[in-house]
C-alpha cells in the first residue's frame, strides 16, 4: 500500500485543470463550426452540404445553429470555401426563465449535486462521454458532482440521446420522483433536437417538448470538458454560452 502512496506523491495531480484555468491538451474537443461572410453561392453550396441542418442561409453568408451540429467536418473538409472551426469546449447555454424558485439551486448545491443520467434512446457516443467525467483526468467529484442510481436523491437530471417514444414515461417519472429544486440538462445533439434522427414517428424533437430544459449542452457527442461546463452552468458557477453564431459575431472565415 505504501508504494502507491509513495508513487502518488511523486505523481502529482494529472487532473484537468478546468475550471480553474483553461485545458490546452490537445485533443480535448472536436470543436464547432463558425459563421462567415461568404458569397451567395457559396453559402448556399455550404448550406446544401451539411446533413442536420445546422448551417442556415444568411443574408450576408452561413450562420450556425450549434443545437443541431454533429461535427461531420462537410463544411470545412472538401470544399474550397471552409467555415471557421473553432476547438473550444464551453458550449453549454442555460434556455430556462430563472425565475421559478422551485427550481433555482441555494448555496448548499455549491459543493454536493447529485446526478441522474438516463439514456433515453442514445447511441453510445453521448453516454461514454458522460461516463469520462468519473475518470481521474476530469475527475468531477473535486467539483462536488456525484452520480446517483435513484432520481429520489438526485439534484440535476442529465438526458442523452434522441427521446424515443418508449422512453417518454420512464424519463416523466424519473422527474416526478426527484425533490426541488431540481435541474435538467439535455447533452447532445440528440437530445437537444432529435439530432439526425428526430423530429420522427418514434423520436421527439428534443427533450424540451416533454420537460422543462435549463441548460443545454450542443455536440454529437460533446466533449467531456462541454458537459462538465454544462453541470457548471446548471449551478450557476459558470456563465452560459450562445447556440446560435450569427455572421456578425464571426470573426473570419478561416479554418483554425
Amino acid at each position: 500500500m505504501s508504494q502507491w502512496v509513495i508513487k502518488g506523491l511523486r505523481t502529482g495531480v494529472k487532473s484537468t485543470r478546468y475550471p480553474r484555468a483553461e485545458e490546452t491538451a490537445a485533443g480535448i474537443s472536436p470543436g464547432l463550426p463558425t459563421a462567415a461572410t461568404l458569397p451567395l453561392e457559396v453559402a448556399q453550396s455550404l448550406v446544401a452540404r451539411c446533413p442536420a441542418d445546422a448551417l442556415e442561409l444568411a443574408p450576408a453568408g452561413v450562420d450556425v445553429n450549434l443545437r443541431r451540429c454533429i461535427h461531420c467536418f462537410r463544411c470545412v473538409r472538401g470544399t474550397n470555401s471552409p467555415l471557421g472551426w473553432e476547438h473550444s469546449y464551453e458550449w453549454a447555454t442555460a434556455v430556462s426563465g430563472g425565475n421559478d424558485q422551485k427550481r433555482q439551486f441555494g448555496p448548499a448545491f455549491d459543493r454536493s449535486v447529485h446526478i441522474l443520467v438516463v439514456d433515453t434512446g442514445d447511441c453510445g457516443a453521448c453516454l461514454n462521454e458522460v461516463r469520462q467525467l468519473n475518470n481521474p483526468y476530469y475527475n468531477m467529484h473535486r467539483l462536488g458532482f456525484f452520480l446517483t442510481p435513484t432520481p429520489r436523491h438526485a439534484d440535476v437530471l442529465l438526458v442523452v440521446g434522441a427521446l424515443t417514444d418508449h422512453m417518454r414515461v420512464p424519463l416523466r417519472k424519473a422527474y416526478d420522483a426527484m425533490p426541488s429544486p431540481k435541474r435538467v440538462v439535455a447533452v447532445g445533439a440528440c437530445a437537444l433536437s432529435g439530432g439526425i434522427f428526430g423530429r420522427s414517428f418514434m423520436c421527439a424533437g428534443g427533450v424540451a417538448e416533454l420537460l422543462p430544459v435549463d441548460v443545454e449542452v450542443p455536440g454529437d457527442p460533446p466533449p467531456p470538458l462541454a458537459i462538465l461546463h454544462g453541470l457548471l452552468v446548471a449551478v450557476g458557477r459558470k456563465p452560459p454560452a450562445r447556440l446560435h453564431r450569427a455572421v456578425s459575431d464571426s470573426v473570419g472565415n478561416a479554418s483554425g
